[in-house]
């Protein structure tokens, strides 16, 4: 994963957070990663992200249609209580 001068590492974002909230109360958004792997995004204040709990819950129906454990359904497991 290629590093741009957006992307900091949780070490040095620990190391020089003031620098960081800086950085992004300039309005920048900075990724945070661990071990070259995106684990947090800061994001200022005033640009939060807005999620659709309509569309979460769509995309899980959408991503378990289909889905088997075995010859066992995820359906007939829940009508069973196992789940």
């Amino acid at each position: 994963m290629k590093r741009s001068n957006k992307e900091v590492g949780l070490f040095a974002a620990k190391t020089h957070f003031p620098a960081v909230v800086a950085r992004v109360q300039r309005g920048e958004e900075i990724l945070i990663t661990k071990h070259g792997v995106a684990v947090a995004r800061l994001v200022p204040a005033g640009q939060s992200v807005r999620r659709n709990p309509g569309q979460a819950a769509a995309k899980i129906r959408q991503l378990r249609r289909g889905v088997v454990l075995g010859d066992v359904s995820l359906r007939s497991l829940i009508e069973e209580g196992r789940v």
